[in-house]
């Protein structure tokens, strides 16, 4: 951290402070010593990436001192928190159980937090419990002005979700009495239910806790970060390849890049300023894109797997293949079209029948003029047959037609 800035002169230096519930909360987080919890409900059996851009405040805040608590929401999750747009499907006890199991393990790994589920505290209470000891709290106008539940009250909300911000309310009061939890941190849009953990902590106790909000991030048109054509990327390797969030950081658009530096890099004030100004002098070297990519890989996956997928990023587009296995190779380049190449069938037969291109005529001219690479190495010969034994493992070749555009072979 800057010897200029405080903690939490640093937090809002990058972009990481929307809101928070009280002025008092500053000296507080400067001063470490508070236990604070994030919550995620267990809608998938992995974390994605617009988890990693909100649990890397908490471990901030875990490296200045202060304890973190990870809510995996077993009771929540079962309701689901409303969207702005729509009610969230139902999910099964089972569901929630098995991905609770993959959201633990991750939080432990990755992260390295105390992992709580609220579904503990929640399954005994009854009925009348609950509406005596937490829904007489709530005021219905109160609960109708918050954001998530104004945006529904035109297409309609159901009760169970109505009710989504008394469990979350409850949670921050279990917290407070039996964890000594006085922060609850999120990203903005749970503003109103932090806010009303706040208030029934007051209204039943006669304590103080606290909120903080960071803005949700998000590329320059408002779109959420991680998501491309609709999927998530997943923080489980196995679900999303290193390659794949590599290929996905490395090409970010360039006026966010110091922002996202910024939110989701350990990187030094002076750092990132430095690598903005090299960045600014020489856009096309992607340092800055290169250096995201490496900091967030390397902190969810280690260096080797980042090594990896810089090895597979620079053999796919021309690099040394050495060392890569067809299963590397495989589930890097899942979004690569995969093409079938029979035992010694003709390398022009290749290319017509799986329409790499167009025409035997094209083929010939692509072949003349040195366009067409198999394993990083250029083929000029039409009737070259195609072999397993060439292949990397007997199974695979990459194909590439030009500069960009790749196939994968199978054998």
């Amino acid at each position: 951290m800057s010897e200029k800035m405080t903690f939490y002169d640093e937090l809002v230096w990058r972009g990481l402070v929307q809101d928070i519930s009280s002025p008092e909360l500053i000296d507080k987080l400067n001063e470490g010593g508070l236990t604070f919890y994030i919550g995620t409900d267990p809608t998938a059996d992995s974390m994605h990436i617009g988890h990693y851009s909100s649990f890397l405040i908490s471990k901030r805040l875990a490296k200045h001192g202060h304890h973190p608590l990870l809510l995996v929401g077993g009771a929540t999750g079962l309701i689901g928190d409303p969207k702005p747009d729509a009610e969230r499907p139902m999910i099964t006890y089972e569901e929630v159980a098995k991905n609770i199991e993959g959201l633990k393990k991750q939080a432990e790994d990755i992260f390295g937090f105390e992992v709580v589920n609220n579904y503990d505290w929640t399954k005994d209470i009854n009925v009348i419990d609950f509406l005596r000891d937490y829904g007489k709290y709530f005021n219905v106008n109160y609960m109708l002005a918050k954001d998530k539940v104004k945006s529904r009250m035109e297409s309609g909300i159901t009760y169970a979700e109505f009710s989504y911000m008394i469990l979350q309310a409850l949670d921050f009061l279990w917290l407070y009495e039996h964890r000594d939890c006085t922060l609850q941190v999120a990203g903005s849009d749970q503003w109103g239910n932090i806010t009303s953990g706040i208030e029934l902590i007051r209204k039943k106790l006669d304590k103080t806790a606290y909120g903080m909000v960071m803005p949700l991030v998000t590329d320059s048109t408002g779109k959420k970060f991680g998501k491309t054509e609709g999927n998530a990327l997943w923080l489980d390797k196995n679900k999303t390849s290193s390659y794949e969030m590599y290929q996905y950081l490395i090409n970010l658009e360039d006026s966010m890049i110091i922002d996202y530096l910024k939110k989701l890099t350990f990187l030094t004030p002076e750092e990132i300023m430095d690598i903005e100004k090299q960045h600014n002098e020489a856009p096309h070297l992607r340092l800055a894109h290169k250096t995201l990519a490496r900091e967030i890989i390397t902190d969810l996956h280690g260096e080797e797997e980042y090594n990896k997928a810089v090895q597979i990023s620079q053999a796919l587009f021309g690099g040394d293949l050495k060392g890569l296995t067809a299963g590397d190779i495989m589930l890097a380049a899942k979004q690569v079209p995969n093409i079938r190449i029979e035992e010694g069938q003709k390398l022009i037969d290749v290319l017509v029948d799986n329409k790499i291109c167009s025409s035997r005529r094209e083929a010939r001219e692509m072949l003349a003029a040195g366009a067409i690479s198999i394993n990083n190495e250029r083929h000029t010969d039409e009737n070259e047959e195609m072999h397993s034994a060439g292949a990397i493992d007997n199974k695979v070749m990459i194909i590439r037609k030009g500069k960009k555009k790749q196939y994968i072979g199978l054998f």
